[in-house]
């Protein structure tokens, strides 16, 4: 655990760059020169800045996630060996599993960080018709209210 609890400007602001970089809170607490997890949660209830500050990296964050699986996706998913003058090209099953879990995390945490850009997009389609007209629901309005 951290000694540091005083809030200082540039600590706030290494806090948010390795946020923006992808790094997540809980790893950056572990840094002997960084807060406890506790004091950045007070901080961010204390300080209006930082937590503003804070709000963007989260978001920065959404961006630096959504690079990550660019590259996580153009990783080689082969093993190429060479033996008696033969080549011997191998699928690798278990990176594709690891590779498909990567992305999925990274893609859910976007989704959750910025959701209007990396949410899922929800549709919804109404149909019909609509042949009541005003006068008919005044009626009826005016038979319930008994007058």
């Amino acid at each position: 655990m951290s000694g540091v609890t005083t809030y200082k400007q540039s600590t706030a602001d290494a806090i948010c760059e390795l946020i923006a970089d992808g790094k997540s809170l809980r790893e950056i607490c572990l840094s002997k020169d960084m807060p406890s997890r506790a004091t950045v949660f007070k901080w961010l209830g204390e300080q209006k800045i930082f937590s503003d500050q804070y709000a963007r990296a989260r978001e920065e964050q959404a961006e630096t996630l959504a690079d990550e699986i660019i590259g996580i996706a153009d990783e080689s998913q082969t093993t190429v060996r060479e033996q008696d003058g033969f080549t011997e090209v191998t699928f690798d099953n278990v990176a594709v599993a690891r590779n498909r879990l990567r992305v999925e995390s990274r893609k859910w945490v976007a989704s959750k960080l910025k959701p209007k850009k990396y949410g899922d997009r929800i549709q919804t389609e109404i149909s019909g018709e609509l042949n009541v007209g005003f006068h008919e629901i005044l009626t009826k309005a005016r038979e319930r209210a008994g007058s």
